[in-house]
């Protein structure tokens, strides 16, 4: 029997999965990953670190599943769309303030560059229609902007620049190619151009002051590049030692986790006939990543893309998201008084505090979608990705009272679970004003298992909601990335035929209760007009503030 790995690293941990040629997962392991902070807006992790997660990961999956070695046939990577820079020897360069060693890695949260891609869209440029209109700091441009200026001596040394997944790939095989997938969301590059680097805009690079990127056919960005699942070279001995597998293990080129998400649920069921076109992935974990694809390049401003040939080959994809999902379901119960109490109780009874929540809201009602008619959540707590693409968004939670229980812990929640299907119902009104035709959300990720969340977006948008029966979609997408690699599947779209698996399909209740949602999604949609109208009144001088504010004078 053959084997296929699938590597997802994410925000906090590196995972291995290890499936079998029809997709089903026989073992899948952990480990964590310590991301740095030194100062707010910045993330820092270090590449060698991530490595060694990914190596104990693979080796405690391989072990779990009992599968040998020998019948590991390939695998795929994929990770957060992080920076990694290294020297000429391939070692890591800091990107900290400080210089500390092994700092490395600019996480994809981080924001230190906000200015940059502000300054970046400012000066524009052709690229820029394919990131909606403007520039993310949380995109490698920005980032690189600003470690030119603010850390000089690192820049000197510094002779490759890498997204995180096609680092891994390096580190596994001492290859230099790139994958379309991190190189076209991410960096800009224009895959309908080809894959010799053709892609790399040249005027806009040195325009926004990184002309140092088009030397020696841009070699230090990417001068050879791949679809996902492409074979990018075997296991070096080294690689293969320290992961428990065999040298020449064949390895894929890589994705971004959203989109290997995408990969491994987009294709669920697609035999009964429904287009790929009426589907959105959405992956939703720290963050979530809304990915769709179509056969016509659609520009959606405020949505990236779209991205040739990064998800599927010959198609393009577009990429909405949120950068804070599941990262902002937990800061508002850590912030509220009764979390403690909750928290405790969890570990007590060997469960999840989102559980105990979701059990209270139960026994306040027998419909709890309608609990939060006075309470209302902004969830752009980290910015809006999309689709108004303004990072300096805060959030909000409207209604509150004196009280301080676990009633109103449940509410507020359940009103950030809500809020959090109307980021993505916003997503899909923008994408559907460009003629995509959107009826039906693909789920992974570890909000994926929550059933409140499910049952929330269903009814918020009124799409049909599909979960897979696989525990590990994401994981499932790298996998299917490195049986494409081995030569055992001709292309994507035939691994996602082959391996997609089972999944059930949770329909939009509709009646009262989507008129409930929309209600409150006008709510949502006001009170971000509203934050926008603070802002803009914090900015005037201080004489026209308070002529705003202040009546006669006797």
């Amino acid at each position: 029997m053959t084997h296929y790995i699938g590597i997802d690293v994410g925000t906090g941990s590196a995972r291995a999965g290890v499936f079998d040629g029809v997709g089903t997962l026989l073992g899948a392991c952990s480990a964590e990953i310590s991301t740095v902070r030194p100062q707010p807006d910045f993330a820092q992790q270090s590449s060698a670190e991530i490595w060694v997660a990914v190596c104990s990961s693979v080796r405690a999956a391989l072990a779990q599943a009992e599968v040998s070695a020998s019948s590991v046939r390939g695998l795929g990577f994929d990770a957060t769309c992080s920076l990694v820079v290294s020297d000429a020897q391939g070692g890591p360069v800091s990107i900290d303030t400080q210089g500390r060693a092994g700092q490395d890695v600019m996480l994809w949260m981080d924001h230190r560059a906000m200015s940059d891609a502000d300054e970046i869209n400012a000066i524009g440029g052709a690229p820029l229609a394919h990131v909606g209109g403007r520039i993310s700091p949380e995109m490698e441009l920005p980032k690189l902007r600003w470690l030119k200026r603010e850390l000089p001596q690192s820049w000197a040394r510094a002779a490759q620049f890498w997204d995180l997944p096609d680092w891994l790939v390096h580190r596994a095989t001492g290859g230099q190619t790139r994958s379309l997938c991190s190189t076209v969301c991410k960096w800009t590059y224009l895959g309908h151009k080809g894959t010799a680097g053709e892609g790399w805009d040249n005027d806009f690079l040195t325009a926004i002051g990184l002309q140092e990127l088009t030397r020696d056919n841009h070699a230090a960005i990417g001068a050879e590049l791949a679809a996902p699942g492409a074979f990018c070279g075997g296991l070096t001995e080294q690689a293969a030692t320290e992961l428990g597998l065999r040298a020449g293990t064949a390895v894929a080129a890589s994705m971004i986790d959203a989109h290997a998400g995408a990969l491994g649920t987009l294709g669920l069921g697609i035999e009964s006939g429904q287009a790929l076109e009426t589907r959105m992935a959405v992956i939703a974990g720290t963050s979530t990543c809304h990915i769709a694809v179509s056969s016509k390049s659609r520009f959606v401003p405020g949505v990236w893309g779209p991205y040739h040939g990064a998800v599927l080959p010959e198609l393009w994809a577009l990429e909405g998201g949120q950068s804070a999902a599941g990262a902002l379901m937990d800061a508002v119960v850590a912030r509220h008084a009764a979390s403690d109490e909750l928290v405790q109780q969890a570990r007590a009874e060997g469960t999840r505090t989102a559980t105990l929540i979701e059990q209270h809201l139960h026994n306040m009602a027998e419909e709890t979608a309608t609990l939060t008619a006075d309470r209302h959540v902004l969830p752009d707590f980290h910015g809006n990705r999309s689709p108004l693409a303004e990072p300096w968004r805060k959030g909000a939670i409207s209604g509150l009272t004196l009280a301080s229980g676990t009633d109103d812990l449940a509410l507020d929640y359940l009103a950030t679970v809500q809020a959090l299907a109307y980021g993505t119902r916003h997503i899909l009104e923008a994408m559907r004003a460009e003629g995509a035709q959107i009826d039906t959300l693909v789920m992974s990720g570890g909000l994926a298992r929550n059933a409140l969340y499910l049952r929330e977006h269903a009814d918020a948008t009124g799409c049909s909601v599909l979960v897979p029966d696989g525990k590990e979609p994401v994981l499932l997408g790298s996998a299917m990335l490195g049986a494409v690699a081995a030569g055992d599947l001709p292309d994507t779209k035939a691994a996602m035929a082959v391996m997609s698996g089972g999944f059930r399909t949770i329909a939009p209740r509709g009646g009262q209760i989507a008129t409930y949602h929309d209600r409150k999604y006008s709510v949502m949609r006001r009170m971000q007009n509203d934050h926008a109208a603070y802002r803009a009144l914090m900015a005037e001088p201080c004489e026209e503030k308070m002529s705003h504010t202040e009546g006669p004078r006797s």
